[in-house]
């Protein structure tokens, strides 16, 4: 068994950054799925169901080319943030 000794040098913390910008900041019309998820704290997978059912969930997506597109307004009303 070999001893290893570390050197006295220290790392520097990382710094979070968040995946997204706050919510307060975005101006675009629609949210892709994972970014509706990341601003209400839910799994993608959760709002996949609420599309899939209609009326299962407090939002229903529109879907532009096949993909889930969340109201930008409407997300912003759920996770209590001005519009």
């Amino acid at each position: 068994m070999q001893n290893t000794t570390h050197s006295g040098t220290t790392q520097a913390p990382q710094q979070f950054t968040a995946p997204y910008p706050p919510l307060e900041l975005v101006t675009r019309p629609n949210l892709t799925t994972a970014e509706t998820a990341y601003y209400l704290n839910r799994r993608p997978q959760t709002l996949r169901g609420w599309a899939c059912y209609s009326g299962s969930g407090p939002m229903v997506p529109k879907r532009i080319f096949g993909q889930l597109a969340w109201d930008t307004a409407t997300v912003k009303a759920l996770a209590g943030v001005a519009v």
